[in-house]
């Protein structure tokens, strides 16, 4: 049998062997470079601050139980918007919801939640919040189209990054600002997320008019011809195409806390719509009480003026 070789000459051939090839790549975690010195080359500053911050941004969506199926697939169609979206089972609509959404939102390593909530199968609420310490806003969700029952032309990658755009009131009150910094961070696309493309092909828009926030998606166009190559910052030859869908949110409040606590604001024209429904039967009663009263208008008129006789109303009896 062979001699066995000592550890000491191991070593030798081992480190021998790497001189040779070309040098060892740094070692790189989530947050960065393992090696200081290569944090420093690349954040340019000192190592205390070597900790760049990166987006990890994650949003639940689900449900009520016993929603619309018009809900369900406007829900469906903000999953396949938001590549950084966790889609969970349904949840019942109680008064305890919140402690289990929060429990779930946990769960799944999430830090942002859209939960739509259906009431008598005819009336939609979103609650967006961030979780577990808030803040959390009510809305009442209205204009109600979805990609499928709209059939527009527009067209977008699934899974690309959008541009927000806001509309210039989101800065005039304090609280548009507050509902402005929570869209940004639900429906803004981390950069470097795993599921999303590098792309920006396409607009999300959000805009204030009477006090309700509309939202439209809109596809980026480009012309793809040779002759027609797009410079750089040309912005006249791009057009916007609408994509779908498109919904209308009416602030109800807004809660410190995740699904509820102290009040921060409450919206003064916010009209619910079972009062909406309980007016238009008042009105619609009203209109039987009408006919009603001008019934017995007619009779007491008929017995306060009768008709004279009719002295030839016999004659062709015979």
């Amino acid at each position: 049998m062979g001699k066995k070789r000592k550890h000491s000459e191991t070593q030798t051939v081992e480190l021998t062997k790497k001189d040779e090839g070309a040098p060892e790549r740094p070692k790189r975690t989530l947050l960065g470079w393992k090696d200081k010195e290569e944090v420093q080359k690349l954040t340019g500053s000192n190592p205390d601050s070597s900790h760049v911050f990166r987006n990890k941004e994650k949003v639940m969506v689900t449900c009520s139980r016993r929603i619309n199926y018009r809900y369900r697939h406007l829900m469906l169609n903000v999953v396949s918007l938001l590549p950084h979206c966790k889609k969970d089972n349904k949840v019942e609509s109680r008064s305890s919801k919140g402690a289990t959404l929060n429990e779930l939102i946990e769960l799944r390593g999430c830090s942002s939640c859209l939960f739509f909530e259906c009431r008598k199968h005819q009336d939609l609420y979103l609650w967006m919040a961030k979780c577990p310490s808030g803040p959390s806003v009510k809305f009442l969700v209205n204009a109600v189209h979805t990609m499928e029952e709209l059939k527009l032309t527009g067209n977008h990658l699934k899974g690309s990054r959008p541009l927000l755009t806001f509309s210039g009131n989101f800065e005039k009150d304090a609280h548009w600002k507050l509902l402005k910094e929570m869209i940004i961070q639900i429906f803004g696309t981390p950069k470097e997320h795993r599921k999303s493309k590098p792309y920006h092909d396409h607009v999300f828009v959000f805009s204030i008019v009477d006090d309700h926030i509309w939202f439209r998606n809109y596809q980026i166009s480009v012309p793809h011809n040779e002759s027609d190559k797009m410079v750089r910052g040309g912005l006249d030859k791009m057009t916007l195409v609408e994509v779908g869908p498109r919904f209308c949110l009416n602030p109800i409040k807004i809660f410190a806390g995740s699904f509820g606590g102290p009040t921060l604001y409450e919206n003064p024209y916010y009209v619910s719509p079972n009062q909406i429904r309980a007016l238009e039967k008042r009105q619609k009663a009203g209109k039987y009480a009408k006919k009603v009263k001008a019934k017995t208008r007619r009779k007491m008129h008929e017995l306060s003026n009768p008709l004279e006789p009719d002295e030839f109303a016999d004659m062709w009896r015979e």
